[in-house]
């Protein structure tokens, strides 16, 4: 071994153990003091001023620094000005707190560094992520030995996968046409995807990144709920026949971003097996419902599916990234799957050896169901779905804190755990106002480092939210948040008032 970088790596020296042990002590250290012990869910540090403390440092100097005075600089610029996502105030994203075994898991995969697109980088755990793939397609109702599925890095990967195999399974069966050897098809202009309003924006990323063009996707209303109106689905679809148009894709979500809406999926099911329409099911959030005995029933009708988009870095509380696609039928991954002789030859095929990247748009990928298992495995179902269950009756209890209060305006009811509300002004202000209002309680919030709550539009109305993933939340928690932005809602107000008459010399 070559002594002059052993104790740059860990090995099998004695000396490059030690400095590991040392080192990730340094680091758990760092992350106590500065992340896990902060008594705000920000700093409140504004984006210049966190600009001004790498400007002057050398990104990468001539001689390297200590691993003492490196972790504390981070510890100090980054760490303590990070979002502080276990923090019960911490409620604007899909932006989970990572379980302390998925932290345990990411420490290993990191370490292993694994790459999960040939056998030979990756030997056991490929065989555990191929367990893990098995027992989700179970979770959702697939037949365990004819559906397949690979980790991927989230919902836009997935949905991009979903839409991509539905292009080429179209194509192929309609007109033989191979999209992976000889591009778009002479018809591709006249294909289209259709979803709800609600949809995530990653329907028409997907739609361009396939080279059909934002146009290519056609939105349907929702109802009061934020749900798909299932019969204005199939009007536009004999509507889109009649024109000539191709819909060959259908997105039922299950889970909006906004309001946790989800789709009528058993109504969607029949509408897309009736006119041949691949459905994808994008569950990146409500697919952890599966785990609860609650409310599993909300995702009745997935299993229908031809594939499914599923996070784990949301209810499932695992560390960025990690989510999966799943398929019905492994056969229409043939569509995706190429040979390469230095990864994947078709030799190993041959021989049963299982190479993963035929199953991905990525090569070189993150070993992600690692942590995923050692979670269900530390923690088991019924505490997953416990947690779960604790988050959505959370989000009823803070929606009836809303309603109770005068000066705030409920958007919906709650279907998962994201509640959507507004200020309501109840003196002199017109709408732009109230907008603004809305804006600067959420903006004031973080900068003072009170609270991140997320901030949305419906129908073009300013509007916050909280995202109420957190089981270390409570109500009081809800409440005290709440009482905040009533708080400066009414300086706000008051001080436009006051601008108002001046204006007008009163």
């Amino acid at each position: 071994m070559n002594r002059d970088f052993a104790s740059d790596f860990l090995n099998t020296t004695v000396e490059s153990q030690a400095l590991f042990r040392k080192h990730m002590q340094a680091t758990v250290e760092v992350l106590v003091r500065d992340f896990a012990a902060a008594e705000k869910p920000y700093s409140g540090a504004a984006p210049q001023d966190l600009a001004a403390a790498f400007r002057d440092r050398q990104v990468c100097p001539e001689q390297g620094v200590s691993m003492e005075e490196l972790l504390q600089f981070i510890g100090t610029t980054v760490v303590k000005h990070a979002a502080v996502v276990n923090h019960p105030a911490c409620v604007a994203h899909l932006h989970c707190p990572p379980l302390q075994a998925s932290l345990m898991a990411e420490t290993m995969l990191a370490t292993l560094n694994q790459s999960m697109d040939s056998w030979d980088q990756s030997m056991s755990a490929t065989m555990l992520e191929k367990e893990m793939i098995g027992w989700l397609c179970e979770l959702f109702g697939y037949d365990k030995g004819i559906s397949d599925g690979v980790f991927t890095s989230g919902g836009t990967q997935s949905n991009f996968m979903g839409l991509g195999l539905a292009r080429d399974h179209y194509a192929y069966s309609k007109w033989n046409w191979n999209v992976q050897q000889w591009g778009l098809p002479p018809q591709g202009d006249r294909l289209r995807i259709l979803c709800s309003e609600a949809a995530h924006f990653t329907v028409k990323q997907s739609a361009a990144l396939l080279g059909l063009g934002q146009q290519a996707v056609i939105t349907i209303p929702v109802d009061s709920l934020g749900r798909m109106h299932a019969h204005v689905l199939e009007h536009t679809i004999d509507r889109l026949h009649q024109d000539g148009l191709l819909p060959f894709a259908l997105v039922g979500t299950a889970g909006t971003t906004d309001f946790g809406s989800i789709d009528p999926l058993p109504e969607l099911a029949v509408l897309a097996r009736k006119h041949g329409i691949w459905l994808h099911i994008d569950a990146a959030y409500g697919g952890a419902l599966a785990l609860s005995d609650k409310h599993a029933n909300l995702l009745e009708g997935i299993a229908f599916a031809d594939s499914i988009t599923v996070d784990f870095h949301k209810l499932f509380y695992q560390p960025i990234s990690c989510g999966a696609f799943l398929v019905r039928d492994a056969v229409n991954y043939r569509y995706l799957q190429l040979n390469a002789d230095y990864l994947n030859p078709q030799e190993d095929d041959q021989a049963g050896v299982p190479n993963l990247v035929g199953k991905s748009i990525q090569t070189t990928r993150r070993f992600d169901a690692l942590k995923l298992y050692m979670s269900l495995q530390h923690l088991g179902r019924e505490k997953f779905a416990a947690m779960i269950d604790y988050t959505l009756e959370l989000a009823l209890h803070t929606a009836e804190q809303i309603r109770q209060a005068k000066a705030l305006e409920l958007l919906a009811q709650p279907t998962l755990n994201a509640v959507v509300f507004r200020y309501l002004p109840s003196g002199e202000i017109d709408s732009s106002q109230v907008d603004e209002i809305n804006h600067r309680i959420r903006d004031r919030l973080l900068a003072s480092g009170i609270a991140v709550i997320a901030r949305t539009k419906v129908k073009e109305k300013a509007c916050l939210k909280f995202t109420l993933l957190n089981p270390l939340t409570t109500p009081q928690d809800t409440a005290d948040i709440l009482a905040h932005i009533v708080r400066i809602g009414l300086e706000l107000e008051q001080q436009y008032v006051i601008e108002q008459h001046a204006l007008r010399g009163v």
